[in-house]
């Protein structure tokens, strides 16, 4: 049987919404062989499609044409409202979705709208308490797929995102994403009242509800609400004393990861903000910004 034989055999399975092709390890059930081969790779680790430039893996072809954009500098998706481009077309219909307004997939429980299906899941997940995807070192478990990837990365060590201009290594792809952010000045998203801009979405919709007043985490021990699931988080941790992030060097605790990040240059003596005028360092970017207004008399 020929190549077009066999793809009209397995499309009406698109149209059926038939998923026959089960992952023997985690149990989920796809459409196609090929996708349940591409599946299969994020248990395997397997990166078969290599960069030709950086050397850098992925595990599907698709995912390495995005990847050699960042070489290219092309952005072939360009909004017809406004002429912003980007490299990958799901960012351009988020985009898009900025200037309609739309949010199409609304939570039954809360409300709360969003751009993307999966986004709308996520957030679900906050209503159900679902953690479904458990830590085999730690146990600890996760609403996401992603997070358990992201959070195994913290047991391994393993930085595979690496920033192009200064060298340094990142668990994530998105922490990657945000530290070039800091060479490049760039802060897509704008505050629709006030027009300030961010790096974050996420930090976006918290600085939102600073014109809305909206705090929809609220603390179960003394009521007190907070605009970020994370703020509620660490906040918990005054009334159970927990102090979770350790110095491996001295032993000294933090609440805060970020905290321990900065104590952890004491040892190391790494100063990774640096100012463009003079080249001074610092340990962190609020001291960098303190900096700054030396040279521009602020």
């Amino acid at each position: 049987m020929d190549i077009q034989g066999t793809e009209l055999i397995c499309h009406p399975s698109v149209h059926t919404s038939e998923k026959q092709f089960i992952c023997e390890t985690c149990g989920k059930a796809l459409t196609r062989k090929r996708d349940l081969q591409r599946h299969n790779r994020i248990h395997t680790g397997e990166k078969p499609f290599l960069c030709a430039i950086c050397g850098k893996g992925f595990t599907t072809n698709r995912d390495l044409q995005r990847h050699n954009r960042i070489h290219t500098d092309e952005k072939p998706f360009g909004c017809e409202i406004c002429g912003k481009a980007f490299s990958v077309q799901s960012n351009l219909r988020r985009h898009e979705m900025k200037h309609a307004g739309d949010k199409p997939f609304v939570c039954d429980t809360c409300g709360e709208a969003f751009t993307t299906e999966g986004r709308l899941q996520r957030h679900d997940r906050l209503h159900t308490g679902d953690k479904a995807f458990v830590c085999e070192t730690c146990g600890e478990a996760f609403t996401t797929e992603g997070s358990l990837q992201r959070h195994g990365r913290t047991h391994t060590g393993n930085k595979p995102f690496v920033c192009e201009t200064c060298g340094k290594a990142f668990s994530t792809q998105s922490h990657l994403r945000q530290h070039e952010m800091i060479h490049t000045g760039e802060k897509p998203f704008d505050c629709a009242t006030c027009g300030k801009a961010f790096t974050r979405q996420s930090d976006l919709r918290c600085h939102e509800m600073i014109h809305t007043g909206e705090k929809p985490f609220p603390c179960a021990t003394c009521d007190k609400a907070f605009a970020r699931l994370s703020s509620l988080y660490r906040h918990e941790w005054i009334h159970t004393g927990e102090k979770p992030f350790v110095c491996e060097t001295c032993g000294k605790a933090f609440t805060r990861k970020s905290h321990l990040c900065a104590h952890d240059m004491i040892h190391t003596g790494e100063k990774p903000f640096v100012c463009a005028t003079c080249n001074k360092g610092f340990t962190r970017q609020t001291y960098l910004h303190k900096h700054y207004r030396i040279h521009t008399g602020e």
